[in-house]
Formats: structure tokens, sequence, C-alpha cells
């Protein structure tokens, strides 16, 4: 990531310009370019016609953007400084798209699987997981995906530092959606936090508690300080602050201003690592903050949507967003753009990976119909055996599979036990520990024929 190059304050150019020289440009210049890009001077300075002052074109697009702009005036940035934000038509348009997109989200409890149980066991839990893992991936865990969700998937204790952050984030995730009918408190978010960094802190932090000095900077990649968090001394404030904005809604008689519920999540992301409350752990509880505001403004399909992965395929872009915002005027649209187009792109991904569930459910329910073995399996064997085909190698235990399938360890016992009697698992006593351990072979998927 090149170091960005910040533009002169709008006052300054007034200064550098006369009124004649910008007067008769008035409405060349937008808020957006002609292909609905909000650039940031860092970009934009590059993209002018040959011929016309840059510093004279950026300050007719900041005037356009002003004459759009609202202002926050309860989220304060530095000084006299409040954050602000605008809703450029190009992303008027990409909020529609998504609205419509997951608007439609029903379909999945309907057509897409069988029960409501089959549902949150094939969408909550892994993609909960999925979330839980690069989110904790974006701020250091080193675990393998492959460890990282056996451990998960098995109920496994965490090894390492590493391991912990990731099972905090999957609780983390399931106490967000539970929480998403309360108001937004400070005791809300450090609660959050707590389990968010529970025994996974490395520099002295503590677990759900506000810091309370000023030794934290957040750097570049170049190791620069990109940003210096506000003094501790004014968390408590700038946090009932942000509490006051994410809890308040428009009046029935529409008096109070409107803000997208999804800029509004956005917004409560962003302040949370602007305000940076906490030692460590910040990015994580921001991450959960943009699920609880998502959730209990009625988006529900939030419940199964993972956003860290894509922050992570281009966490540079991420981290600009954050500078860009900064270094213009505290203008939060920047962000709001990037983190919008993240979620558009996660949605799509959701829908993606239901088809791909879709195809599989329909595969092995053709098998069922078809197979003499089938037939002589409960339900609740074909289930294990769904997941036995799909992952050669996996290992199974009546505890973790009594979770799963939500029934008592002597039930889920039999359903392996059948399994093993039609040689679909393989049984394995491990030296030193009781219970049996089940295998899934290789080739299971040639030897069914499916």
């Amino acid at each position: 990531m090149a170091r960005i190059r910040s533009p002169k304050p709008p006052l300054v150019l007034m200064e550098q310009f006369k009124p004649q020289e910008f007067i008769p440009l008035f409405g060349r210049y937008g808020v957006t370019d002609e292909n609905g890009n909000y650039l940031h001077w860092d970009k934009f300075q590059w993209r002018v016609p040959r011929g016309t002052n840059p510093e004279l074109a950026w300050l007719l697009t900041k005037m356009a953007r002003n004459s759009i702009s609202k202002n926050l005036t309860i989220l304060h940035a530095k000084e006299n400084t409040s954050f602000k934000y605008c809703v450029p038509d190009s992303l008027w348009a990409m909020l529609h798209r998504i609205d419509t997109v997951t608007g439609g989200g029903h379909k999945i409890g309907d057509s897409s699987f069988i029960t409501n149980r089959e549902k949150d066991r094939y969408l909550v839990s892994n993609l909960m997981m999925e979330e839980a893992i690069t989110s904790s991936q974006l701020e250091g865990a080193s675990t393998t995906r492959k460890v990282a969700k056996e451990m998960l998937e098995t109920n496994r204790t965490p090894k390492d530092i590493s391991e912990q952050m990731i099972f905090n984030n999957y609780l983390l995730m399931k106490r967000a959606v539970s929480l998403k009918d309360k108001p937004l408190t400070i005791d809300l978010i450090l609660e959050l936090h707590e389990i968010a960094t529970f025994q996974a802190i490395d520099n002295g932090a503590m677990s759900g508690e506000l810091r309370e000095n000023n030794d934290i900077t957040v750097a570049n990649i170049y190791n620069e300080v990109a940003h210096t968090p506000p003094c501790h001394s004014t968390l408590r404030d700038r946090l009932n602050a942000l509490c006051d904005f994410a809890n308040e809604s428009p009046n029935e008689d529409g008096s109070a201003e409107f803000i997208h519920p999804i800029v509004k999540a956005i917004i409560l992301h962003f302040m949370i690592g602007y305000i940076h409350p906490f030692g460590d752990g910040n990015g994580r509880t921001a991450r959960a903050l943009f699920y609880w505001f998502m959730l209990k403004s009625g988006y529900w399909l939030f419940e199964y949507v993972s956003i860290s992965k894509l922050i992570q395929e281009k966490r540079s872009e991420y981290d600009t967003a954050f500078l860009y915002t900064e270094t213009d005027d505290f203008d939060l649209t920047y962000f709001i753009y990037h983190q919008v187009d993240i979620v558009a792109r996660a949605v799509n991904s959701l829908h993606e990976y239901i088809e791909t569930k879709k195809n599989e459910f329909y595969q092995f329910m053709e098998w069922i119909d078809k197979s003499p073995i089938s037939q002589r399996l409960k339900r609740g064997s074909l289930e294990i055996l769904k997941t036995a085909v799909k992952q050669p190698g996996r290992t199974f235990t009546a505890k973790v599979v009594s979770q799963d399938l939500g029934v008592n360890e002597n039930t889920a016992r039999t359903y392996l036990n059948d399994l093993v009697e039609e040689n679909l698992l393989l049984p394995s006593h491990k030296k030193g520990k009781r219970g049996i351990t089940y295998i899934a072979p290789v080739g299971l998927r040639e030897q069914l024929k499916l």
C-alpha cells in the first residue's frame, strides 16, 4: 500500500483560487466521477483532464460533496470537528441492490433445506465458523482453517492463543445474535470485548476493560503511525455518544434524520476502530457490533453472512478506506463505499454457498431414494453419512453428534454404530481415552456409488 497523499483543506484552496477562476466551472465536477466513483485526492489528482488544475477541480468536487453531506454532530472527531458522510446515487444503488437481494432471504428456509434445523446446521454453524476464523486471522491468528474448523466442530479446548482467538470469536458471533434486541450500552460493548479477548491478549490489555492510557497507536505497513486514537479520558463520553447514535431511531412524524441501517452499522464499525477504546481486540469488537446492528435492524440474513474473509483478501483496501476518511475532513463516505461493496460481495457469496449446499443435498437425497442401504438406516445415521461422504477422514464422537443433531448421546451412539455395521464408518479406540471415535473412510463416495 503506497503512502496516502492528503488534500489541502477547502478553506486553503478557497484562498488559493479567485472566485472568477472556479465559479465558471460550477457543475462541471460533481460528487463522484462519471463512473460513480467517490475518489479521494490520492487518486483524484491523477484523473483530472489535461490542462485542468487538479486542485481547482478538487475544490469544485468538495463543494459538490459538501452540498449533500450530513454532519454527525453527535460523533466528534477532533476538537470542534464532527464526522460527516454523504450518499451519492451510486452508493444508493448499491444499498438498494443489497436490500433487494436480502429481502428474498426467506427462500433459504423454504426451498433449500428440509427443516429449519438443517438450515441452521448448514448455514449458521458453518458460516459462523468461517467468520470466527477469518476475523481472528485479520487480528493475527495463525492457525490453519482446517485445524480451526476441526476445533470448533469437535468443541475441542483451544491449544494456543490463535485457537483461543478463533474460539472466542465463535462465541462472540453467537452472543451478538442473542443480543440483537438489546439497546447499545457501554456495558454491552464491554461484554462483547471480554468474549472476544478472553485469554487471547498478548500486550497487557485487560478483557472487558477500557484502556487507561494513551500508549497506543495504529501503524501502517511501513511501521509508521497511521492513527493516534483519542485520549483515554474521552473514551466514556465518546462511547456514550456512539450508543446514543446507535439507539436513535426516526420518530413517527419523521422529524429525526433517517440513516440507512447498513450505513449506520458501517459507521459503528468505523467508530470503534477510530476511538480504539481497548488495548487490543478493537477490530473483533467492531465487526461484532456491525453484525449486532444489522440483526437488530431486521437484516436477519446477516446471521449467515461472513464479511471478514473478503476484508482479509484485500486488507490494504480496508486500511486505506480508514485512512481516506481521516485524511479528508473525516468524511466517512470512503469507508462506507468500501464496506457496502464488501457486504454486497458477501451476500453474493452466501447465495453461491446456498446453491452448492442445495446441489449436495439433492444429490444425496437422490441416492437415498435408490440405495437399499439407505432404507435400513435411520434419519440420524443418514445425516452423519452425508457429512462423512463429503469429508473423508472426518472423525465423529457420540458427544459431538448428539450436540449436532439435538439428541442424547445414547441415540447418537446408536446412529454411529448402525453405520459401523454397514461398513460405512470405522470405529477407533484411542489408547488412554474413554469412548469410541468413528472415522469416515476414504472412498466412501465411490463405495456408495454417489
